[in-house]
Formats: C-alpha cells, structure tokens, sequence
C-alpha cells in the first residue's frame, strides 16, 4: 500500500520490510504519514488532551508488533485499532478521575480548529454543531460510535473501517446503518456525506 507523506508516497509495505530487515529509522516514515489521522481518531474516540499519549503509545506498540503485522494490508487501519485500543484504555483509566462533562469538553477541545479567518459566526455555528454531534456519539453504544467515527469522521472507506475493527464488511454496514438511525433520531440534523464528512 501506498500513502501520502507530505508530499511524497510512501510505500508501506518497502518500509515495513526495511524496518524488519534491521532498519527501525525508517519507521519515522509512518509515523510522519499517519499522525495526522491518528491524533484525530484518537480525539475522535473520546482521548480528549491525551490523544498525543495515546497516539505515541500506539506507534510504539505498532512498531513492536509489526512482526504480526499481515503482509499486502493497509497500514493505517490495522495502526487504527490500536490507536483504538490504547484510546479505550486510557479513557477507562481517566473515567475514574473525571466528569462525563469533563470528558467531553476535551473531546471537543481536542478537535481540528477552525481557521481563524472564518466569520466568527460560521466559526460559533460549527463548534455548536460539532459539539452537539459529540453529545449524540456519546449517547451512542461503544459499537455503534466507532463505525460512525471510522466511517465518517475519519472518512475511511468500508473496507479500512472493516479492517480497522476487525469486522466483516457486512457487521460494518449493518452496524453503520443502526447507528445512523440512532444519530438521526437523536440529532434530526445530522447527515453524512458521501466521501466520509459529516455536516448539519
């Protein structure tokens, strides 16, 4: 698989083997070509101001088992689950330390920020809505908010999603379609996008 860093492509699979082989330099090259997502899903999932943490824990648990690793997958959502897994760990060690409000105002402080040259109305509208699809995350079952995060809010296709969560493609879009009935009673304004995004 080939991603982007910068402005370059990466070839994954020629950097994992180098990293195998006895290079672990270059394993700074995927760590540079998925942080970006990473730091968003581990945000996305509820780490709020640990998601740097939790992402660097991941990529050090990543680099330690790319010997499992499956040759021919996609790096990114097999890195993915494991953000997952260290953001889900983390939460439930900080749940015994805060407040569900504490925990989502990080969530919400944790998001990309918006340009500062919005209309600082626009700008009010879209943390209000980004706040309110947060809320309506939050009230959805574990299952449920983690196929609508990897689906849309971290624009992944259905079969990164599937691989992402170890789910087969069919659990994913049976899932998918629960909980976006679930998101549309709870927020009637919520639609997604084709292409991942999501808008109200």
């Amino acid at each position: 698989m080939r991603t982007r860093e910068g402005g370059r492509i990466v070839d994954e699979a020629a950097v994992i083997a180098r990293v195998r082989a006895g290079e672990p330099e270059a394993y700074a090259q995927l760590v540079r070509a998925h942080t970006g997502i990473a730091l968003r899903a581990a945000a996305a999932l509820g780490a709020g101001a640990d998601a740097e943490d939790v992402v660097q824990q991941a990529f050090v648990k990543a680099y330690f088992s790319l010997g499992r690793f499956r040759d021919g997958s996609a790096f990114k959502p097999w890195l993915l689950s494991i953000v997952a897994n260290e953001t889900r760990n983390t939460v439930r060690a900080a749940a015994r330390r805060r407040t569900l409000a504490g925990r989502e105002a990080a969530l919400v402080e944790a998001d990309p920020l918006i340009p500062e040259s919005a209309d600082p109305a626009v700008a009010a509208l879209e943390r209000e809505r980004r706040a309110a699809l947060q809320a309506a995350l939050g009230r959805l079952s574990e299952e449920h908010r983690l196929v609508v995060t990897y689906r849309y809010l971290l624009e992944m296709d259905e079969a990164e999603t599937a691989q992402a969560l170890g789910w087969p493609r069919g659990t994913v879009k049976s899932r998918l379609n629960r909980a976006l009935r679930k998101l549309g009673r709870l927020l009637p304004e919520f639609e997604p996008r084709e292409g991942g995004e999501t808008h109200g």
